[in-house]
């Protein structure tokens, strides 16, 4: 569309001194655009309302009107202008084109179950993949296996004490689970376990081949259970090399670090001085074992050299938040100018009812359990509300998934997460199905309406207060798209979507769509346009948009 934004900007740059494009915001209360003098008063030693009546005063665009308001400069532009340049081809922007992403997410860990503590990572950089993809970036979605350590010895030590080949094959992760917590039970009252792990995981490096294919195929059995959940949520990846594939690189990472003279010894260990107010990047222990920091070092320029990234994107949870300041700070260290392009995108922690979880001692909720409630939820809501629905499995399926991603995505990343099943589920309240269920009331509509697309719209006849709120959300809804590439926040979308939903179903009760003439074909093409877009938007947060509920 035409970019009156922008346009606006480039008159309020000359009157306002330090104007930034993102200080003008879109605004439903008294105008189109609006910006908050409020940043400026020091800048410019003048009372916000000062400043935003003298801008006002100055500025002068055709079709714009600016006037000042409480210290807000405000702009509304003429309603049929807007209107008239409001709708361009949905995915048209493509400002990423010719950049290369690499995302790493969901990281699941070998031989643990796929529980609710993943749902994050994993729906936030799905969602991410998806969002720079369309926005025309080339996109390398990363699952970093965590499938190197002496805890897979422990499992292979306790699967040797008291697993068996029938029940592993019968009962898979849940299997292995049980071992693994039943290792971990008995390790701390016999020593005799921790040596036994110890050998087990030395067989595993050095290749031993039972050790190896006892690995493998708990590798297999994990990888199966994980895909399935990843269907569900239409999440994909590119490569699912995890820290096992990096441990022989490690040692040119400290070829690297010697050259700099960075590599130290400390009570004989390797380590990395960093800042005063970090702690030392601890690269091998007094034993020889690298470390967690020496292995993803070395999957940075793995995917540097390979991928040859503009962004590389580490989605894990905010606790780990000085692991990734030392990770970006020895590559700084290092003389790497494309340190300053990693990016640890965190987040808030989970939990379910208030209860929060623990995979080592057992207290665990499979994420495919939450979706089958979910689901099983979902499937009773409608068959209620809607009894002759066909498809009903197909859709309680998409509205229940997408009802635990839609929740998890609807907040900002940071905030801690308390997922309540019967508030994901909501069909009237700020929710996925909420979503969903306009999506379905608009493909309703044209399908009665037997609405066929045409070319000869009077756009003018979307002028109604109802209709034009509709309009303007439309009309930059890409460039929501962007700001949530940029700010690496997929809620910027999720919260698009549901005041989207929120202004259409405002204008469906108050202007009758079916009224026949010009009206009523411009009437159907912005629902049409509000289809097209929800269906867009869902599929950038990774829902499906069912055509009926």
């Amino acid at each position: 569309m035409y970019d009156y934004k922008k346009q606006i900007y480039e008159a309020v740059k000359e009157v306002l001194n330090g104007a930034e494009l993102a200080d003008i915001v879109p605004s439903d209360a008294f105008c189109d655009y609006c910006i908050p003098c409020f940043k400026f008063a020091k800048l410019l030693h003048k009372s916000p309302m000062v400043i935003a009546a003298d801008a006002a005063a100055a500025i002068k665009l055709d079709g714009i009107k600016a006037e000042a308001l409480n210290g807000y400069l405000n702009f509304t532009i003429e309603r049929e202008a807007f209107i008239s340049h409001a709708f361009a081809p949905l995915g048209a922007y493509r400002p990423l084109e010719g950049k290369t992403v690499c995302i790493d997410y969901s990281s699941v860990n070998i031989a643990k179950p796929f529980h609710i503590g993943h749902l994050m990572t994993t729906v936030i950089g799905g969602s991410l993949h998806k969002i720079y993809k369309a926005l025309g970036a080339n996109v390398v979605g990363i699952n970093h296996l965590g499938d190197f350590g002496t805890q897979f010895g422990g499992l292979i030590s306790a699967y040797m004490r008291w697993g068996e080949e029938k029940r592993l094959d019968e009962r898979g992760l849940d299997e292995l689970l049980e071992l693994y917590v039943r290792y971990h039970n008995e390790s701390e009252k016999d020593a005799a376990l921790a040596a036994e792990a110890r050998e087990w995981s030395q067989k595993i490096e050095s290749g031993d081949s039972y050790a190896v294919g006892l690995f493998e195929k708990f590798k297999a059995i994990t990888l199966e259970q994980a895909k399935r959940v990843y269907k569900r949520l239409n999440i994909e990846f590119d490569s699912y090399l995890g820290e096992s594939f990096y441990a022989d690189k490690v040692s040119a990472v400290e070829d690297k670090l010697n050259a700099k003279h960075l590599l130290k010894t400390s009570e004989g260990a390797k380590i990395v001085e960093l800042a005063d107010d970090m702690p030392p990047a601890l690269i091998r222990r007094s034993d020889g074992a690298s470390l967690y920091i020496a292995r993803d070092l070395a999957a940075a320029y793995y995917r540097r050299d390979n991928y040859k990234f503009d962004k590389c994107l580490y989605v894990v949870a905010s606790h780990q938040a000085l692991h990734f300041k030392q990770l970006f700070k020895v590559l700084e260290l290092l003389g790497e100018p494309w340190a300053a392009d990693m990016v640890h995108v965190s987040y808030g922690m989970v939990s379910v009812e208030g209860m929060s979880l623990s995979t080592r001692r057992g207290n665990v909720l499979y994420l495919s359990d939450v979706l089958d409630a979910a689901v099983d939820k979902a499937a009773g809501i409608i068959a209620e509300r809607n009894p002759l629905l066909e498809d009903k499995k197909s859709v309680a399926e998409s509205v229940g998934v997408g009802a635990v991603v839609f929740d998890a995505l609807y907040d900002g990343r940071l905030k801690d997460k308390n997922f309540v099943l019967d508030n994901a589920l909501n069909f009237d309240g700020e929710t996925g199905p909420y979503v969903q269920y306009t999506y379905a009331r608009c493909r309703s509509v044209l399908n009665k309406a037997g609405y066929k697309a045409t070319k000869n719209i009077d756009l003018s006849a979307l002028a109604s207060d109802e209709a034009y709120e509709v309009v303007k959300l439309l009309a930059d809804f890409d460039e929501a798209v962007y700001s949530a590439a940029v700010k690496y926040e997929p809620s910027i979308v999720s919260r698009r979507l549901v005041k989207i939903c929120q202004v259409f179903n405002r204008f469906y009760n108050a202007d009758r769509i079916m009224c026949g003439g010009t009206v009523q074909t411009a009437r159907l093409y912005l629902t049409a346009r509000v289809a097209d877009t929800l269906k867009y938007g869902l599929s950038l947060i990774l829902l499906d948009a069912p055509e009926r509920m």
